[in-house]
């Protein structure tokens, strides 16, 4: 691996410590790495989103697919650029500390970051145990209060799956990934074989104005595709946990996303191919929009079909969820082992060495989350958490790196740099004034109560900005 500088030095404390405690093992090369990424991002979202996009779209649903996609290449860049400069467990938490200054303003932007992870990753848990209750609706009548219960059961089961030593989690990844591709697989086998599978294309623009297109139900749409996308950076939550971090933590995402693009847009033109985006748009307003593709392969292959295509979906929910708490819960452990977080988070499991009481808090988060709300406030709030603390913070810190440290030791540099930041942040922007006014109002929340709890104990700790000391160094 290249050298990485003097800006990847973690404090001599750390160091000590790491001398005797257990250590995260750099045990996932690339394709496990691609595969963590890959069942993040598909999940149950795609699913669940998909009559969601074309009701609000139309025959432009395709747009806004697109849009996603580029979106996320462009912000893979910045995600590329960082995380193969910090290959560390924890992700944005080394982006920001470093970008900010460690013993300055970093302390803080690293801080809120793991402050509003502790509740945008046990969401998106949630959403992914939530979806599978929905979907479940398709085999078996459930009430309100039993796809409750099967949400919260399904958090559980995963967290035991997911304690255990990392190889033989990426040995389960692979197993799961491959679950994912057959139900991807076979949706869009069933569309081509239909024969109808170009017409969503060439009918994009049917009922196309520019007014729709720049409408703030175009933005709802974004979000909704935009949240099936994420998780393309789950490798650099995992950074301590990749070998040659340089070259297969950007490989890794840039092949996520580009496969998944390819694999949503073939889905969706699939399935809107057998059954009209004006069918699908009606739907909309009926419960049957939750299990819209165990319809499309009911309609094609008949009920049974429909029903083992329907475990098939519920197998890539539970993927998902594997990969999504296995990446969050390194986050709040390498803070916490950094002495920016609470220091019960530092612990590893002393015979498997992974960060079980991190895990163990996100699981129980995640499980009393998907009891108390619903998939439409879930999918608005983790982006609402998400943009300003993570997206828009550490695209600025990319700069602010390049003007302190340069560009002559980074292992990957972004292409028509500053462009792709630029475009980032007017976008997350955007987004961001989309998600509604209840998920910025929970944001602000969230966010005052975290810096709330950032001064409180920096005044305790003598840290910035009360150590005079380190405001004037």
């Amino acid at each position: 691996m290249r050298s990485l500088g003097n800006s990847v030095n973690f404090r001599d404390s750390t160091q000590s410590m790491a001398e005797t405690a257990p250590k995260l093992q750099r045990s996932l090369g690339l394709f496990q790495s691609t595969v963590l990424n890959m069942i993040d991002m598909v999940g149950i979202g795609p699913f669940v989103t998909l009559p969601i996009v074309i009701g609000l779209m139309g025959s432009m649903f395709l747009y806004a697919w697109i849009a996603g996609a580029v979106l996320s290449l462009i912000d893979a860049m910045i995600w590329s650029e960082l995380g193969a400069a910090y290959p560390f467990a924890g992700g944005s938490y080394n982006f920001l500390k470093e970008a900010y200054g460690k013993n300055g303003m970093g302390k803080l932007m690293s801080f809120m970051y793991v402050w509003q992870t502790i509740i945008q990753a046990p969401l998106v848990a949630a959403s992914a145990a939530i979806g599978f209750a929905q979907y479940l609706g398709y085999l078996v009548h459930l009430e309100p209060w039993q796809q409750k219960m099967i949400s919260g059961t399904v958090i559980i089961l995963i967290t035991l799956l997911l304690y255990r030593k990392i190889d033989s989690i990426g040995k389960i990844a692979v197993l799961l990934w491959t679950g994912v591709i057959l139900t991807m697989g076979w949706v869009i086998i069933g569309g081509i074989s239909h024969g109808n599978f170009w017409q969503p294309l060439r009918s994009i623009n049917d009922d196309f104005s520019w007014g729709q297109l720049a409408s703030f139900a175009f933005g709802q749409a974004c979000i909704k595709s935009v949240y099936s996308y994420l998780g393309y950076y789950n490798v650099c939550h995992l950074g301590g946990e990749i070998k040659e971090p340089g070259k297969n933590i950007p490989r890794s995402m840039f092949i996520s996303v580009i496969g998944i693009a390819v694999l949503y847009l073939a889905m969706n033109m699939s399935v809107s191919s057998v059954i009209p985006w004006p069918e699908i748009k009606a739907l909309t307003q009926t419960g049957s929009k939750d299990y819209l593709v165990s319809l499309f392969i009911e309609r094609l292959y008949g009920h049974r079909a429909a029903v083992v295509v329907t475990i098939m979906i519920l197998w890539v929910a539970l993927a998902s969820l594997f990969a999504l708490l296995l990446g969050y819960s390194r986050i709040p452990y390498a803070a916490a082992v950094d002495g920016a977080f609470f220091k019960i988070f530092s612990k590893l499991h002393p015979t498997k060495n992974f960060p079980y009481v991190s895990l163990l808090v996100i699981a129980a988060l995640g499980f009393a989350f998907s009891l108390l709300f619903r998939m439409s406030d879930v999918i608005s709030g983790i982006l609402a958490m998400r943009i300003v603390a993570q997206f828009i913070a550490q695209a600025a810190g990319v700069i602010l790196l390049r003007r302190r440290n340069g560009t002559s030791k980074l292992p990957y540099k972004m292409p028509l740099y500053p462009l792709p930041i630029i475009v980032a942040v007017s976008i997350w922007i955007l987004l961001f004034c989309c998600t509604g006014i209840k998920s910025i109002t929970a944001f602000g929340i969230v966010f005052s109560c975290g810096l709330l709890v950032y001064f409180i104990q920096a005044r305790i700790n003598n840290n910035w900005p009360f150590n005079k000391e380190i405001v004037n160094s």
